[in-house]
């Protein structure tokens, strides 16, 4: 057992086959109920190899790896940086940063805890951010050249607390690995955002009958150096951007939007794919069709229709849709991982943050047996409509030794989150497998 783990590492045999590296390292046989059945010897190579009893192992799922070994393999990097927390470093160039679960417990989520997604490189921040010129164009009556101050002076501002998630949140959960930053779960953050109404800025150009579909576009510089080459362009279906929640903002959680997070003015569109809410906004192009800038067309920012084959090189981006609304989400937020509590603790309330992209969380439930059974946590009602909700429950713990803490949530489609990745994509969009959190109860 020893020699496969350390020539090819857990991580590879369970990717490659992982009912058979059930097999190979802990003697672990499947039968048709999922549920792995592991020997005498596997058990205690497992427990041996955690370092601790793993209670409940009578129901760990059949060729399921444990988090204790799902760890990176050396220490992760840590934002350093002026007014932000340590976020967990996925990219330097461009800078790409998510949030620890833990980090996300407040409310409404602090400035400096929010997540970074950049595709290009920021431009500088302005003297005179009111001086700041955003174009509206093509399908409209009226074409607008606007400043912020403008914007603040001439639209009615409104103020809302809404998520914004990056599109490849939960990336890393694909088995085989997809393209792109492998974000886990803290691609997410719930800020409160101000500014005035994307919908009343296009109703004064004069939205005219064919117009269809919105394209953005930023002053942030392609990686390549080349002014003339768009970073990324996203747009949205005309209804999404005539929504009261689409905003201009230029006010996060109060003050002017710092630069790192888009400002001085920037789209928020609510409960999609992050990378449609434009940072450092100049153009919004009013198009007759779908936009086809960078970002919305082959495998960018789409999901699949129908199950391809995972891995696939090959992989048919013609049955794919444009990510929209994001996939129903949940976290563990009051307990870290790899968290130990004193001995005889034997329940652990738990708390957390639910989201559901266009639509709301109507039940989330936590288990500590590996989903054998679940227990129902109390869920509020969203602040506004597109923030997250919060969630309260506890797990009963029936002696010490390790334990997995899963969440999982449903929305008002009747969606439920799952134990694995679904329809696999060649860029890894909307893995939204349960949080699962380690702890240790001391004997």
């Amino acid at each position: 057992m020893p020699i496969f783990y350390r020539e090819r590492g857990l991580h590879e045999l369970y990717a490659d086959d992982s009912e058979r590296a059930d097999a190979l390292v802990f003697g672990r046989r499947t039968d048709a109920s999922r549920r792995g059945f592991l020997s005498g010897s596997g058990l205690a190579a497992m427990t041996a190899m955690i370092g601790a009893p793993i209670a409940l192992a009578e129901f760990m799922p059949g060729g399921f790896i444990p988090k204790a070994f799902a760890q990176a393999a050396k220490e992760p990097k840590l934002l350093k940086m002026d007014s932000k927390a340590e976020l967990v470093v996925l990219g330097d160039r461009p800078l790409v940063a998510e949030t620890p679960a833990w980090m996300l417990d407040d409310d409404v989520t602090p400035t400096e805890k929010f997540y970074i997604r950049n595709n290009g490189t920021p431009p500088e921040a302005p003297k005179d951010p009111d001086a700041w010129e955003i174009v509206v164009d093509g399908e409209v009556n009226k074409p607008l050249k606007i400043t912020v101050g403008e914007l603040k002076k001439r639209f009615r501002k409104v103020s809302y607390v809404l998520q914004l998630e990056c599109g490849g949140n939960g990336r890393a959960s694909f088995e085989p690995p997809a393209r792109g930053n492998q974000w886990t779960t803290g691609g997410v953050g719930c800020a409160r955002w101000s500014g005035v109404a994307l919908g009343d800025v296009l109703k004064a150009a004069g939205l005219k009958p064919n117009a269809k579909y919105t394209a953005h576009y930023g002053a942030d510089v392609h990686l390549s150096g080349n002014p003339e080459t768009p970073t990324l362009s996203r747009g949205v279906r005309l209804a999404k951007a005539m929504d009261a929640h689409t905003l201009i903002a230029f006010e996060m959680n109060g003050k002017p939007i710092p630069n790192v997070h888009g400002g001085p003015v920037r789209l928020i569109v609510p409960g999609w794919a992050g990378s449609a809410s434009h940072k450092w906004l100049k153009r919004i192009w009013i198009r007759d069709k779908e936009h086809d800038g960078p970002g919305m067309t082959g495998a960018s920012y789409r999901v699949p229709t129908i199950p391809g084959v995972p891995g696939d090189p090959k992989f048919d981006t013609k049955t794919m849709r444009i990510l929209e609304s994001m996939p129903v989400r949940s976290l563990i937020t009051n307990v870290k991982d790899g968290q130990k509590f004193p001995a005889k603790t034997r329940e652990i309330a738990l708390r957390g943050k639910a989201w559901a992209g266009d639509n709301t969380v109507t039940a989330v439930q936590v288990s500590a047996d590996y989903g054998q059974t679940w227990a129902a946590a109390q869920v509020a009602a969203p602040v506004n409509r597109y923030a997250w909700q919060k969630w309260n429950g506890k797990v009963k713990l029936p002696y010490h030794g390790y334990y997995e803490l899963w969440v999982k949530a449903t929305d008002s489609s009747g969606k439920s989150q799952a134990h694995a990745a679904q329809f696999w994509n060649p860029q890894g969009y909307g893995a939204n497998v349960f949080h699962r959190v380690r702890v240790l109860v001391e004997a």
